[in-house]
């Protein structure tokens, strides 16, 4: 028997529809499926073949594969490398919540800037819906630590880094921190009422106006070290991690006041994707290039956000719009 909440979601997240993986049985889709459809297109947009790449970076928070077993070991990212032919690829998995995309690309950043891989892949597949499942037959009232569950989307992501040759198609920087004294905010474990996978969120301890202050700190701050500013940065987008439309425009507005600037124009996708944590950025970025609008070296500041809790800066100029 299905469960209705008592409270209108999209009236308070602005999500109006969500993407959920396949489950018939014939064409079933996990995490390590969705996480390999996505490097396959993104190969196939690519001008390097699987046996070119040095690298292969999982960054799944859901490590679903062969139906609803839970993989660490083999690591996701060596049972992608051999499916896709990337047998000479150093592999290895990173987990950060929902920042996991973006701690790949900052290791893998830096790997290549040092000049110890030519390129690499960082792709994360999440069937992460299944904690949606159990939350909308246990939720109770809108308050409840279930409810961020409510809100997730399934995904895969892929992008391939290799070294930048021309200042109009590069990654400026790539900063993030973690504030370990909330790292117990975030619960994934089996449900208290045994319905299924449940993620509680304890977001009761930690405001908005927090959670958006530590971001515009360390972005202050970090730029500050570099003698700039958010205003001299000249960004064209932000793309914030895709929780909700209000948390985004909560946090455009706090960065707004705290920088003394207006915003970047803020590209979101969270109203018909809803939040595919790891993927997220990475799904506005996809869209947004396909779309008329996008332009040729265009910047964009991405701003993760990830329990435990985790917020930073990265910064691309964009020329490449082939996706």
């Amino acid at each position: 028997m299905s469960y209705q909440p008592p409270f209108d979601l999209q009236s308070i997240t602005g999500i109006a529809e969500r993407r959920v993986h396949d489950k018939r049985p014939d064409s079933f889709e996990d995490s390590f499926v969705l996480a390999r459809r996505a490097a396959e297109d993104c190969l196939s947009r690519s001008r390097y073949a699987a046996g070119d790449l040095d690298v292969i970076v999982s960054t799944s928070i859901t490590r679903f594969k062969d139906g609803d077993d839970f993989h660490f070991e083999p690591s996701f990212a060596h049972q992608l490398a051999r499916v896709l032919g990337a047998r000479q690829a150093i592999h290895f998995d990173v987990s950060n919540a929902c920042a996991g995309m973006m701690s790949g690309v900052a290791i893998l950043d830096r790997m290549v800037k040092a000049g110890v891989v030519r390129n690499g892949m960082v792709v994360s597949g999440e069937r992460i819906t299944a904690i949606a499942e159990t939350a909308v037959q246990e939720i109770s009232e809108r308050y409840d630590p279930q409810f961020g569950s409510l809100t997730v989307g399934d995904s895969g992501a892929a992008v391939i880094i290799d070294e930048s040759t021309s200042a109009d198609d590069r990654i400026h920087y790539v900063e993030l921190m973690t504030c370990a004294e909330y790292s117990h905010l975030c619960i994934g474990k089996p449900s208290d009422r045994n319905q299924g996978i449940a993620l509680y969120t304890d977001n009761h301890q930690m405001h908005k106006e927090e959670r958006s202050a530590l971001w515009t700190r360390f972005q202050s701050d970090f730029l500050a070290k570099r003698g700039s500013t958010v205003a001299a940065e000249g960004y064209d987008y932000i793309i914030h991690h895709q929780v909700g439309s209000r948390f985004i425009g909560n946090f455009n507005a706090h960065g707004e006041a705290a920088f003394g600037t207006p915003m970047p124009e803020s590209l979101s996708v969270v109203e018909k994707y809803g939040n595919t944590s790891t993927t997220s950025h990475f799904l506005v970025l996809h869209d947004h290039l396909r779309s008329p609008a996008a332009r040729a070296g265009a910047k964009y500041l991405f701003v993760p956000a990830a329990s435990g809790v985790v917020t930073g800066c990265v910064s691309a100029t964009i020329s490449s719009l082939e996706v």
